[in-house]
């Protein structure tokens, strides 16, 4: 990600990149993924990196922070103080470094008596919630709706908020830059503004993500309710980059519903970058064929006919039936296809 938020910077002749904290997920990322993220930032040698810490990865003292500063190339800096430095000629970040992963106060509140000079561009840069849209006028970390305007900023860069929202002309939180969970608002961008104008600032979306997260609960019949529902899923997506949830519910033949556990688990798992599959809701209903296939008249019917009496119930007992019943039912295949094959 480093990388490509580089080169959208360069393409489109961006001298900084401000990273609004959660630099890293944790406050200890392990050397490898510590040195990787400051090779790849000092390589992109014609960006500057401007880093805040977050309530993922605080500034705690003699911590990763510090370790940071120290090893910084020349190219990235540390936004570790509450105290505005100039960025690029005439370009002030006022940044709101966490310490802690929560505190009750706004670490934005010193934005309004920060002094720059006159005709400076004042850039606060912070990691929280606003009181707008918290659930609760005690979040952590919470920060003044009305900042940007109480301050005097030219603009105000968030973070926390994993999805793209403005708050107001002034102030916008970008979301991530790559997705990172289902169900989550348009989030996997970057955000060029230009401050330059008298007016408000000129915000554009620049796509950053990869891969693509989508989530469908799907009611079958049969098995080719499963192959429609595949052939419309996401058809603008490469495979390769879609991150998929899917809910199945519905009543079905146990061969019918051990074909769509083969072709979902078997084949479709493997054509996307990941799959999580929730089949509980997908009950068997099994039909005289499928019985037959188990065993005509010999014990195994017997076994298979008490399974599927029991699948009828509800709660565990019901659910654990029926999977031994299609449990059952593929062996039993299994077998018949070796026997073939012999």
């Amino acid at each position: 990600m480093i990388d490509t938020l580089a080169k959208a910077a360069q393409s489109n002749d961006a001298k900084v990149v401000l990273v609004a904290g959660d630099v890293f997920d944790s406050p200890e990322p392990g050397d490898r993924v510590y040195r990787q993220a400051l090779t790849r930032m000092k390589a992109a040698e014609r960006v500057k990196w401007v880093l805040l810490p977050g309530n993922h990865d605080p500034a705690r003292s003699d911590g990763l922070w510090s370790r940071l500063k120290n090893d910084a190339p020349e190219n990235l800096l540390t936004a570790l103080e509450p105290t505005p430095f100039e960025v690029l000629d005439g370009l002030w970040v006022l940044p709101a470094p966490l310490l802690y992963k929560r505190t009750i106060d706004d670490p934005t509140t010193w934005f309004d008596s920060g002094e720059t000079p006159e005709r400076a561009f004042r850039i606060g840069l912070a990691h929280g919630p606003v009181v707008e849209f918290s659930s609760t006028q005690t979040a952590n970390n919470l920060i003044a709706v009305d900042r940007a305007k109480t301050a005097k900023l030219s603009y105000l860069a968030l973070g926390d908020w994993h999805g793209r929202r403005q708050i107001d002309a002034y102030t916008h939180y970008c979301g991530t830059p790559e997705p990172d969970d289902f169900g989550r608002e348009v989030t996997g961008m970057a955000l060029l503004v230009d401050v330059s104008q008298k007016e408000a600032p000129d915000v554009v979306e620049i796509p950053t993500g990869r891969y693509f997260w989508r989530s469908e609960t799907w009611d079958l019949r049969s098995g080719a309710d499963l192959l429609r529902e595949l052939n419309g899923f996401a058809p603008e997506v490469d495979r390769r980059n879609l991150v998929a949830r899917l809910k199945l519910s519905g009543l079905v033949s146990l061969s019918d519903r051990a074909e769509v556990r083969n072709v979902l688990e078997n084949e479709f798992a493997h054509e996307i970058r990941w799959l999580d599959l929730q089949a509980g809701d997908l009950f068997v209903r099994p039909t005289d064929d499928d019985m037959a296939d188990i065993d005509l008249n010999g014990v195994l019917r017997e076994v298979a006919e008490r399974l599927s009496s029991m699948a009828a119930a509800d709660g565990m007992v019901g659910r654990r039936a029926a999977s031994a019943l299609e449990r059952l039912y593929i062996e039993q295949q299994k077998l018949q296809r070796r026997g073939v094959s012999e």
